[in-house]
């Protein structure tokens, strides 16, 4: 999923602040993409790639004689139905690490399931959140820190000193209200917010209120908003990260398939490229799906007045686990299913 947030630094102007919280985003997505295809597909003769796949190789040669120990043992004592079907997998492993230069036909697969893992990810994403929901959500909340750490200051001030303070962080705020109108519409928490602002302007709201609670948060609410947002972003690259990573290590895992053992290791290694992704798809789900009860309910009510702490302690800590777990169980039974599967084919060939 990618999006943007404003980064609570008023100084550097709302206006900029949006720009480079989009830029960013695009520029990690486009980092991302670069990486994948310099690993899989660029020069992968000598890249990291390349010497993953040389190690798999020497997987493969030094697999092959237990491979040829249980072939022969299989001719003498299985009347040729297990030998015959067992040949499939040295043809199979010189073919996916065969290397021209260009990339291997493992490097082009696992690419492809990388990209189908991504459009699958995308079409989630837009179909779950239609309305930039989870954009909403996450600025709702930071809208709240950004007009508070304007406005905080003003407290300790007094008489026509902290009227003129309020006026001031109203008029430097007002850029903010109309960057969240440009991006979602005329929303009715824009306006709730923009209201109140307002009311500590003209005088007309009292500091204690617990309606201006939400403004007036102290400074350690916010960092520990900021951090749990920073959280829930390092999940993100890290579930990327994490595929590449296992994407990495298939040479190894297709040289070491040569062993005869039960479970081979190219279906773990494809398990857990999946459950990646599953992880992946999931957390969005988990995200858009909830950031719509958000939007959907408190936001649209004008008297509500919500505590979004929850929120972003649910997105930076909650879903991550969630995920996680989700993604464990689907690939416990993607591993259950391909095992059963190659069983079914031994059994028939």
């Amino acid at each position: 999923m990618q999006f943007y947030i404003l980064q609570i630094f008023p100084e550097i102007g709302i206006n900029e602040s949006f720009d480079s919280g989009a830029e960013t985003a695009r520029s990690m997505a486009e980092s991302w993409d670069n990486q994948w295809l310099d690993l899989l597909q660029n020069n992968s003769s000598n890249n990291l790639y390349g010497a993953m796949t040389n190690l798999g190789v020497f997987f493969a040669v030094g697999t092959l004689l237990f491979f040829m120990m249980q072939w022969l043992k299989d001719v003498i004592y299985s009347e040729y139905s297990r030998p015959i079907s067992g040949l499939i997998w040295p043809f199979i492993v010189v073919m996916l690490l065969s290397n021209t230069g260009d990339g291997s036909i493992l490097s082009s697969l696992t690419l492809g399931v990388r990209n189908f893992i991504n459009t699958i990810n995308q079409q989630v994403v837009t179909s779950a959140d239609t309305d930039q929901t989870y954009q909403q959500a996450l600025n709702m909340s930071l809208a709240e820190e950004v007009a508070g750490s304007l406005i905080r200051p003003c407290q300790s001030l007094t008489g026509e000193q902290q009227n003129q303070c309020f006026a001031k962080a109203s008029d430097q705020v007002d850029g903010l209200w109309q960057e969240y109108r440009n991006l979602y519409g005329n929303k009715v928490w824009i306006q709730r917010l923009e209201n109140q602002v307002i009311s500590l302007k003209f005088g007309t709201g009292n500091l204690s209120d617990t309606s201006f609670n939400s403004l007036l948060v102290n400074t350690a609410q916010t960092s520990i908003k900021n951090f749990l947002i920073s959280l829930q972003y390092a999940f993100q690259n890290l579930l990327e990260a994490t595929m590449l990573l296992i994407a990495a290590l298939g040479p190894i895992a297709i040289g070491a398939s040569l062993l005869p053992v039960a479970g081979k290791p190219i279906f773990a290694w494809l398990t857990g490229f999946l459950s990646a992704g599953i992880a992946k798809i999931s957390f969005n789900i988990i995200a858009a799906v909830t950031s719509a009860v958000v939007i959907n309910g408190p936001a649209e009510n004008p008297n509500a007045n919500p505590d979004l702490m929850w929120f972003i302690i649910f997105l930076g800590i909650l879903a991550p686990i969630l995920s996680l777990v989700v993604a464990g169980a689907g690939g416990f039974a993607i591993f259950s299913a391909i095992s059963k599967t190659d069983g079914l084919v031994k059994g028939r060939i």
